[in-house]
This record gives structure tokens, C-alpha cells and sequence, in this order.
């Protein structure tokens, strides 16, 4: 495929907002007036194109970013509708990264709402262009004034409207357009044209204000209004449009338009905004990436006759053709069949097909030039955030940053069979999601997957039994506790047994001392010479070591201990390596018992950032978790709690912190250090690993 469209004519744009502000019906209804398809689909009735993964259309959300391509005005839009809640928050940072322009939605009764906080920051990021859609006018209350101030005032934003609704609530029936100074009237039936109007004779006066207001903001940005502005000049149609063109581009303020997508209200307009105020790659500066030989920054120009540079953000394990890669082409092209770079990586890739996507349909084609959006098949090792060049003008480009994942769950295979397949389905997934990890704890036995939230672990166990049909049974995971002594103790260890013929004996006496948190176990052989012999010292160190893996309280292992070999007696025939190893062993478990052992419990350093009006709710949520709360900053209108947590309280608090903030507040968790467990704890724990042992 040749290009079939100019680099001025293109637009990569993401759908971004809240869950339910009504992205996925936005860009279904932008798809049936493209053309690109022939029946609108619903997302309440599960038939929506963009929402094609079974888990979506189970419970009506976006889950993973869906690409599609569609033609308006003569010009190309690839389209990414991404997910709005906030634990698929890595699929719209990805998105963010390789797109050039971003159209906001928002629920006219809701305004701002909290995931539109986080998108609208992701954007800020990377620096996105961006319009704003007011969705849901024709509900009740909606409130087309109330939103704009919110985007000013919480967004920190300068909303410029350029629409205004014809009628509200019951009887919204259209658009009036300051700008061009025109009314439009919407029929429900997707089917029947935009009805051009005169604008109601009550509105003219606010119309002739807005317009004003809008002029006054645009020359607080733009020279040349600015001129026109001083010199009271009458300003045309395409003047303003140019202004607020290039107004957006510079970040310095956001178009607004609005309608009702359900009701195929006001889409046409909007379509004609994302080709007049969005970006092409051309308004894009040119990309900055390091020559790999030089470590030398370099540019890589948006033009077909640049060197080929291209960022993978995306891979999916699809059902049907295998490991798809995503990637955005920022400069030169690729056809089929080529041989490209992976510097990230320093492996060589061949390009297997290229596909143009409409969410997960395929279309080939030959080349992907500058611009386009599309996904590949044959990239073996390439991964998220993994740049794809030339060999001989190796560039890396900026990758992609993703936030830890903040809760666990432990997951296990049903029978021998799930087993083998959970390793693999576990692989993939954490291939398709950098959000998503996988580890393996030793001291619990368990494979501990972690997410952003629980509805994000529980999407990918339902993809694991649905589409990789592996058996699972998931569980809380248990903490890892540890161990220690807190007395120092002399004891004595004697193996003894007596067989027909060579009996077995071993004897050490052994001081241990518990050691500072952190310290792990240290070995001090301090025999006068010829008590022990030589050859029997190490293997005293590895029964002693066999023997803190599992502790003399309920099982866990133990930490922080120093051992030192004092003296003990060997015999001429009867003393041998295993007899030696088996007194160290029982002199450590005799001696932890006597050491007034303790329990040790991993402690979270937990950061929390919040508005205001929520930090009493939060503070007073910690102390009854046990959280030690240190230094409260401002940041901005935020506040930042430092606060030191149990990891056993920290399970759900993801959940738990949403439903206090109203999803406003976020929180990263990180391990700190193990500090002793309260005596009430201990005991409850205690007893019910006794009752595990003996039960």
C-alpha cells in the first residue's frame, strides 16, 4: 500500500475519560457516520465493535485499547478508544505515548470526574493536544456551563467553547455554533442529515457574548488576533479557526464542543473538530531518540524519506494469528517482509505481515508509512516501550514508564495438566501488560500475581479459564513472616545413635545471638584447634542453616541470627559429616525455643495522595490499620501522607482508598523492612499454624 493520504491529512487520536462518560458509544457512532461501519453498536447491549474482548462485554467496560482507522473530510483518523477505569491506567499511558492528539469526554451531569483527573495528567505528560466532548447532554441534569468551570478549575485548564447546546435535559435537539454562527438541530434516527437553522432569536445575545469571550481568550494566546483584537477588526470564520488551531496545538487551551453520542447527537461536528484542531504528525515536533554508536541525540523528522523509527507500545496474544505487536511509525516507512532493529533488545527482527486494525479485525497492507498505526506479526522478542529502526542508523526512542502494580492475590493450577499451561498463559500475559507481574515466593510456595486493582487480577483469571482454559483456584495470598531470637543463648547439641556396627555421633555447643533487623545469618567458627576437626565444621553450618528455613513458632523462617561454634567432642570412628550437620540442626531449634523467639511482619512504606477534604477519612483509616502516619506535604492542591503499614492491612487497600476518596486519591506501596509482630497477632497466628501442624 502507497500512501494514499498526506502526512497533513492524518490524525492519530485517542479517546480518552472517565469510566462511563460514554467513550466506546462515541467512537461506535464516529465509526458508523465514517462509514466504517454499517450498524451502530451498543456497549449496554454488548455488540459494540470497539469493545470486541468477552470480558468487556460481559461487564459493559472498556478493558484493553482497540485501534481502529476511519476516513472523514479526506482525511485518515486512526482512532485508539482506551479503557476508563483506573486499574487498566497502563493502557491509556501507552496510548498517550504514540498518539498526537486526544479528544476528552466528559458526562455532562458528572463534569470532572476523578479517572478524568488521571487522564487529563497522563496527557499534560506527553504534552497531547486535545479537544473536549461534553457527552449526555440530553440528560437530566445536565449542566453544559458547570463542566466548563470544572475543567477550569480542577483541570487547571482554559476551556475555549466553541458550541453551545441547542436546549438542555428533555429539549437538547441540537448544536449552535459561535464560531461559525449557526444553529444545528439533530434528528434521534442516525440515519437523517444535521438540520441547519437560524439561532433562536433568545440565544443571539449570548451567542454574540460568547463569541466575544471567545476572541478575548484566543488573543490572550494568539499575535494575530491580538492585532486584529487591538485594532478592532471583524474577525472571519476561518480566522478563528486557524487561531484555535494553532492555540491547541500549543497546549494553551482546549476546544469544546458537545452532544449526546447515544442519541446521535452532535458527532458530525465533532469529527469536523478533530480535523480542524487536532494535530497531524507533521504539528508534531519531530521525535527525539540516541544514536545507539554515539550515545548523540538525533531527530527523526515525521517524512517518508527519513530513517525508519518506530515505537512498539502494545502486544497481544491473538486467538487467531498468534503475537501481534502494535507499533506507531514516527518516521522513514517498512514494508513487508523487512528486516529492522530492536536496540532496546540488540536483536534483529523481521516484519511479518502488516496489518491495519479495526479493533480485532485485519486488514493488510504492503508498507506502513511516517504516521500510521499499525500491528505486525513475526517480532519475536520485541516488547512494550522496545524501539524498531534501521540497523545501519540505530536510534533508541523514549520508552514507555508504567506505574508497580499494587495488589497480590496467589494463584494455583487445579490439576498437573493446568499446571504446564499456567506457566505459559502467565508468560503471555505479562507480555501483553506491563502492569501485570508474576512472581514465584519460596517461603509461602505460591505464585503471587499482582495488578492496580482487583478488578484488574480478576480480568486476568477470567482470561486465563476463558481463553487459555487453565484451571485455577485463587486465593489471598499469605505474608511472608519471619522469625527471630531475641536473648542470646549458649546450647548444646548432641547427635547420638547407636547401630549395628559404625554408630553416628556429632556434639557442638553454640551461642547465638540475635543480630539487628536485616542482617541476615552470620557463622563464626571459634573451636580450639583439634576439639572439632576440620571436615565437620561446614556441614555444623548447613544444619544450622537447614534449620532456621523452617522456625520453631509456626513454621517461617529464621532471620537475624549469629551462630558461633564454641567447642563440642567428635569420635575416632562413630563422628561423620551428616552426624555433625544433625547436632547443628537441633542445638539451633533447642536454642531458638529458649531465645525467647518472636514473629517478624513486613512493614509497607505507603504513600498517599489526596485532596484536602478527604485526609481525615484517610489518617483516621491508617491508625486503625495499625499505620505509623510520618510528615503530611502539600503538593499543588494535594496532600501527601507518608505512612508505614503492615503488609497484612495493606491487602484491598487500593478498593478500600477509592471508596473514600470517590476514586480521587492514589497511593504507591513498596516494601520498607520486617519489624516484630504485636504479642494478640503473634498468638492468633501461632495457633493457627499448630493447629495446621497437628490438625
Amino acid at each position: 500500500m502507497l500512501r494514499d493520504f498526506s502526512l497533513e491529512d492524518i490524525r492519530n487520536i485517542g479517546i480518552i475519560a472517565h469510566i462511563d462518560a460514554g467513550k466506546t458509544t462515541v467512537t461506535e457512532r464516529i465509526l458508523y457516520y465514517t462509514g466504517r461501519t454499517y450498524k451502530i453498536g451498543e456497549v449496554h447491549e454488548g455488540t459494540a465493535v470497539m469493545d470486541w474482548m468477552e470480558q468487556e462485554r460481559q461487564r459493559g467496560i472498556t478493558i484493553t485499547a482497540a485501534a481502529t482507522t476511519c476516513y472523514w473530510r479526506e482525511h485518515r483518523i486512526n482512532i485508539i478508544d482506551t479503557p476508563g477505569h483506573v486499574d487498566f491506567t497502563a493502557e491509556v499511558e501507552r496510548s498517550l505515548r504514540v498518539l498526537d492528539g486526544g479528544v476528552v469526554v466528559f458526562d455532562a451531569v458528572a463534569g470532572v470526574e476523578a479517572q478524568s483527573e488521571t487522564v487529563w495528567r497522563q496527557a499534560n505528560k506527553y504534552k497531547v493536544p486535545r479537544i473536549c466532548f461534553i457527552n449526555k447532554m440530553d440528560r437530566i441534569g445536565a449542566n453544559f456551563s458547570r463542566t466548563l468551570s470544572m475543567i477550569e478549575n480542577r483541570l487547571q485548564a482554559t476551556p475555549l467553547p466553541i458550541q453551545i447546546p441547542l436546549g438542555t435535559e428533555d429539549t437538547y435537539e441540537g448544536i449552535i455554533d459561535i464560531i461559525e454562527n449557526k444553529a444545528w438541530r439533530f434528528d434521534t434516527d442516525p440515519e437523517s442529515e444535521p438540520e441547519e437553522i437560524d439561532v433562536p432569536e433568545p440565544e443571539k445575545a449570548r451567542c454574540a457574548e460568547l463569541r466575544q469571550a471567545l476572541i478575548t481568550k484566543l488573543a490572550e494566546h494568539d499575535d494575530s488576533i491580538m492585532i486584529a483584537y487591538l485594532e478592532g477588526d471583524e474577525l472571519e470564520a476561518y480566522e478563528l479557526k486557524q487561531a484555535l488551531r494553532r492555540v491547541t496545538l500549543d497546549n494553551k487551551g482546549v476546544p469544546v464542543i458537545c452532544g449526546s453520542a447515544l442519541k446521535n447527537m452532535g458527532i458530525q461536528p465533532l469529527l469536523d473538530a478533530i480535523v480542524d484542531y487536532l494535530p497531524s504528525p507533521l504539528d508534531i515536533p519531530p521525535v527525539i531518540a540516541v544514536e545507539t554508536k554515539t550515545g548523540n541525540e538525533v531527530t527523526r523528522p515525521a517524512s517518508d524519506e527519513a530513517p525508519f523509527s518506530a515505537l512498539a507500545f502494545k502486544v497481544v496474544t491473538d486467538p487467531f494469528v498468534g503475537r501481534l505487536v502494535y507499533f506507531r511509525v514516527y518516521s522513514g516507512r517498512v514494508k513487508v517482509g523487512a528486516h529492522v532493529f530492536n536496540p532496546t533488545r540488540n536483536r534483529q527482527e523481521r516484519i511479518g505481515r502488516l496489518l491495519l486494525m479495526h479493533a480485532n479485525h485485519r486488514e493488510n497492507v504492503d508498507v506502513a508509512d511516517a504516521g500510521a498505526i499499525v500491528a505486525t506479526l513475526g517480532l519475536k522478542n520485541t516488547f512494550t516501550g522496545d524501539t524498531l529502526c534501521e540497523t545501519h542508523k540505530a536510534a533508541l526512542l523514549e520508552s514507555i514508564r508504567f506505574p508497580e502494580p499494587v495488589i497480590s492475590v496467589a494463584i494455583e493450577p487445579k490439576t498437573r495438566a493446568d499446571q504446564d499451561r499456567m506457566g505459559e498463559s502467565l508468560q503471555k500475559l505479562t507480555e501483553e501488560d506491563p502492569t501485570f507481574k508474576v512472581t514465584y515466593n519460596d517461603d509461602t510456595g505460591q505464585t503471587i500475581v499482582s495488578g492496580m486493582g482487583e478488578l484488574h487480577l480478576e480480568v486476568i483469571v477470567s482470561r486465563l479459564i476463558s481463553e487459555f482454559k487453565v484451571g485455577v483456584k485463587v486465593g489471598r495470598p499469605r505474608v511472608a513472616y519471619k522469625e527471630t531470637i531475641t536473648i542470646p543463648v549458649q546450647i548444646e547439641g548432641r547427635f547420638v545413635r547407636q547401630t549395628g556396627g559404625h554408630g553416628q555421633y556429632g556434639h557442638v555447643n553454640l551461642e547465638l545471638e540475635p543480630l539487628e533487623r536485616g542482617h541476615g545469618f552470620q557463622f563464626v567458627d571459634a573451636v580450639k584447634a583439634g576439639n572439632i576437626p576440620k571436615q565437620y565444621i561446614p556441614p555444623v553450618e548447613i544444619g544450622i542453616k537447614e534449620a532456621m528455613e523452617t522456625g520453631v513458632l509456626a513454621g517461617y523462617p529464621v532471620v537475624d541470627v549469629k551462630a558461633t561454634l564454641r567447642d563440642g567432642s567428635y569420635h575416632e570412628v562413630d563422628s561423620s559429616e551428616l552426624a555433625f550437620k544433625m547436632a547443628g540442626s537441633m542445638a539451633l531449634r533447642e536454642g531458638a525455643m529458649k531465645a525467647k523467639p518472636i514473629l517478624l511482619e513486613p512493614i509497607m512504606k505507603l504513600e498517599v495522595v489526596a485532596p484536602e477534604q478527604f485526609l481525615g477519612d484517610i489518617i483516621g483509616d491508617l491508625n486503625s490499620k495499625r499505620g505509623h502516619i510520618g510528615k503530611v506535604n502539600i503538593q499543588g492542591e494535594m496532600y501527601m501522607i507518608h505512612c508505614l503499614i503492615p503488609l497484612a492491612e495493606s491487602f484491598g487497600y487500593a478498593t478500600r482508598l477509592r471508596s473514600l476518596t470517590q476514586g480521587r486519591a492514589t497511593h504507591s506501596l513498596e516494601f520498607h523492612r520486617y519489624e516484630e509482630l504485636p504479642a494478640k497477632i503473634s498468638d492468633q497466628i501461632i495457633e493457627k499454624a499448630v493447629g495446621r501442624r497437628y490438625g
